[in-house]
């Protein structure tokens, strides 16, 4: 228990929630910005990446050293640079050995570092060995040449380097991914020879634009031989701006009528494209491609076979339709956001990163020379001092044999300096021959011509370019290679819709009176052979191709349209279309229509009016369907003026039903035939007929109101088209009237009229018979 007396001293700050809150984060957010995720513009590398390469080069780990385990390489990155996970640096040393990952690899990997398929495959760190790329010497060249800023370590025991001072932009040449807080990074490789060269002509023309330098960087370049199928005028918008998506495309050929896919876009999954190939081909959706390997080994580490159905496949189209729907293409973000050599992180066009490099190289390069004028110069001053140690070598060797204090002495004699007069106390006995002051001499005029031109240099911009331009072509012919992903301007890819797809050939759909579909193979088939569920028949069998749609019309007037192929096959019971489609309460399918898009049908209800409309307007897109006929009762507007209120209303009461469709052969001379329950027949053309995509049409045959309201009333019973000039066989029960075009004249009259009735006997029709040039084409009621 604390006495009253005595003062309680707090030992932490008080600070509002909030505030401590947006400080941290902050803190945290410019960590995560600038110490882990972000590459700097000047070597192109995370501080991690940067440990990594440091940390090998003080192990002796040069391109030409012995391989070294993994655990070692990350033990000493962990211990003197880098305190944080394990795993993350190893994972972080694995991507710098990646030949599939990293464009030119920083780090060369013996043993098991992950595959294209699956770049996580690697082994663990203890079986895995390492040692520095040729091309890591741009980065480390120059360390210990004096342009290099150090820093402490996190424990203040050693030094690092804040930056490699590399010799290309190599944030360019091997891109960079990363995600910071608030913001991410995606930068594209690009080939060595096209950015040094784009470098050269910006030293050369300072004040050139993105035309001049595309003239030499062409686009990105990904360790992949897979297209880039960018248009080139997409690539400078990314160029310009620093931000855009870069497209790739699998490489492939035809080889014996098979497909070969030999390169894939960067960091594409074989084994995936796999999958997702094969998913397709099980739903049925490539019924042009009957099988697929992967032939991939170490001598061809991608091949995978696609093989056609037949040689009659369209390669191309097939090909475009996997570049759709698989990894065989892909899009890559391009997020051009760096560390600057200001210590912000920004998003930069190509232009302004290169000048920026550009910046950073010369500032390096003149910090070298810088540096080594004054090893020169220090030199040079040591040189005096030994050549006049040599012109009055007996009285040095008289100072040093009789003098207490010979230092002090030659300074005094001969005006030398402290760091001269310890030079000549150090020369060995046998450095005093002639041949080692000739070698003397030799070493100083040397190192006085170096003098001259270092000064030179770094008084002349032009002479500092050209020693810059100098060193870059010296590393083009050193580390450049050939271009490896081509840049091709190829059309979008097209996926195939479900119609290309299937294999296309007759089919008869049939469909039963409660409403169960089934499809069979050919037009040949006998319906009446199917069997049914129990209490169940059949309704109507209608004749089309499987990559048409089958519509549906049911007893309210809404159509529906379902593909033909997807129905089950006609060896089971089928499926009900309720499954498939949402009807109204108390709706039922009454009837199909099948056809070409552009063919014509007879839509009408059985109260007489009805129009003319194409099959495509029949086609619907969700299983909701639409609506196309109105068989509502509500004729008041249409009916003659003798009808009375009594009437219309007794008219309204109920709903008209739909007659069955008639198809259309020629809407300019074919001719209607319409005949009621009361035996009322009427003939008109079809043109007489509105073209309409929905509603309720005109009124094809005069029905009176009172008859339609009549409990058994008078309805539209037959509906048929028949071509100009065709004879009509009437069938009343037993009875038949024939109907010769010369004698149907008192019957054809304009739509709408009421008709003339058929002779008594003849009235209650039953089915017709149309007899085109002696061909007779039996229709039905």
């Amino acid at each position: 228990m604390v006495p009253h007396s005595s003062v309680v001293v707090e030992d932490f700050e008080k600070m509002p929630f909030e505030d401590f809150a947006e400080k941290a984060y902050l803190n945290y957010s410019m960590y995560v910005i600038l110490d882990r995720a972000l590459p700097h513009i000047g070597d192109g590398l995370k501080p991690v990446q940067r440990r990594i390469v440091y940390a090998m080069s003080q192990l002796g780990l040069s391109a030409a050293a012995k391989y070294k385990k993994s655990a070692r390489t990350v033990g000493d990155v962990l211990g003197k640079f880098h305190p944080h996970g394990d795993t993350a640096c190893y994972e972080a040393m694995v991507l710098l050995a990646q030949p599939f990952s990293c464009r030119y690899p920083l780090l060369d990997g013996q043993g098991n570092w992950g595959a294209q398929d699956d770049p996580k495959s690697f082994a663990a760190m203890r079986y895995t060995e390492s040692r520095l790329s040729r091309y890591a010497e741009l980065l480390l060249t120059e360390l210990n040449l004096g342009a290099t800023q150090w820093t402490p370590n996190f424990d203040g025991t050693l030094k690092e380097p804040k930056l490699l001072p590399a010799r290309l932009p190599n944030l360019l040449l091997n891109g960079s991914t990363g995600i910071a807080v608030g913001m991410a990074t995606d930068i594209p490789p690009h080939n060595l020879v096209e950015i040094a060269n784009g470098c050269i002509h910006l030293l050369d023309h300072p004040d050139a634009d993105i035309e001049a330098i595309m003239e030499f960087i062409k686009g990105p370049d990904y360790p992949t031989s897979a297209e880039i199928i960018t248009p080139k005028k997409e690539i400078k918008d990314i160029y310009k701006t620093g931000s855009g998506r870069i497209k790739m495309r699998a490489k492939y050929h035809v080889e014996d009528g098979d497909i070969v896919v030999t390169a894939l876009p960067h960091h594409a999954s074989g084994e995936k494209i796999i999958e997702q190939i094969a998913a397709q081909m099980e739903a049925k959706r490539l019924p042009m491609v009957v099988d697929l390997r992967d032939e991939s080994d170490h001598e061809d580490p991608t091949r995978v076979v696609i093989v056609p159905k037949s040689g009659r496949v369209d390669i191309t189209a097939l090909m475009d339709h996997l570049f759709a729907t698989t990894d065989l293409e892909r899009s890559y973000r391009v997020n051009m956001n760096m560390i600057g050599t200001n210590g912000k992180p920004e998003v930069k066009n190509l232009l302004a990163t290169l000048k920026e490099w550009i910046a950073f190289r010369v500032d390096t390069v003149t910090k070298r020379l810088e540096h080594r004028m004054g090893q020169v110069t220090e030199r040079l001053h040591i040189l005096d001092g030994l050549l006049t140690a040599f012109l009055n070598i007996d009285e040095v060797i008289d100072i040093i044999r009789n003098n207490d204090d010979p230092k002090s002495e030659m300074i005094l004699r001969f005006g030398l300096s402290d760091l001269q007069a310890d030079a000549i106390l150090e020369i060995r006995l046998r450095h005093l021959a002639k041949l080692e002051e000739i070698k003397i001499k030799a070493e100083h005029d040397e190192l006085d011509k170096e003098r001259i031109s270092i000064e030179k240099t770094l008084a002349s911009k032009s002479l500092l370019n050209a020693l810059i331009k100098k060193e870059i072509r010296q590393d083009i012919k050193t580390h450049g290679d050939e271009r490896r992903s081509p840049i091709k301007e190829r059309k979008e890819s097209e996926a195939f819709s479900q119609e290309d797809v299937i294999t296309v050939e007759p089919v008869t759909i049939i469909l039963s009176k409660n409403g169960w579909v089934r499809s069979a193979k050919g037009h040949d088939f006998d319906p009446e052979k199917v069997k049914f569920k129990s209490g169940d028949s059949l309704l109507e069998a209608a004749k089309t191709m499987s990559n048409r749609q089958t519509i549906f019309l049911d007893s309210t007037g809404r159509s529906y349209s379902i593909a033909s192929h997807t129905f089950p096959s006609v060896r089971g019971m089928g499926e009900p279309l309720s499954g498939r489609l949402v009807l109204k309460p108390d709706a039922s399918i009454n009837c199909m229509v099948t056809g070409e898009e552009r063919d014509l049908i007879l839509l009408a209800s059985d109260i007489g009016f009805g129009f003319v409309t194409e099959i495509s307007n029949l086609f619907a897109r969700g299983k909701n369907g639409k609506a196309v006929i109105n068989l509502t009762v509500n004729t008041a507007g249409n009916l003659p003026a003798e009808n009375t209120a009594a009437d219309l209303k007794a008219i309204s009461t109920g709903d008209a039903a739909l007659m069955p469709p008639v198809y259309i052969s020629s809407a300019e001379t074919d001719l209607v035939i319409a005949i009621t329950t009361a035996g009322r027949c009427i003939i008109f053309p079809v043109s007489e007929l509105p073209r309409i995509e929905k509603g309720k049409g005109n009124k094809i045959i005069g029905i009176p109101a009172r008859e339609l309201a009549a409990p058994d009333g008078e309805r539209l019973k037959i509906l048929r088209v028949m071509p100009f000039n065709s004879s009509i066989e009437i069938h009343a029960g037993k009875h038949s009237l024939k109907l010769n075009p010369s004698n149907q004249k008192s019957y054809q009259s304009k739509r709408g009229y009421r008709g003339k009735r058929l002779p008594r006997g003849y009235q209650n029709v039953t089915w017709i018979n149309i007899h085109v040039e002696g061909a007779p084409l039996i229709q039905q009621a």
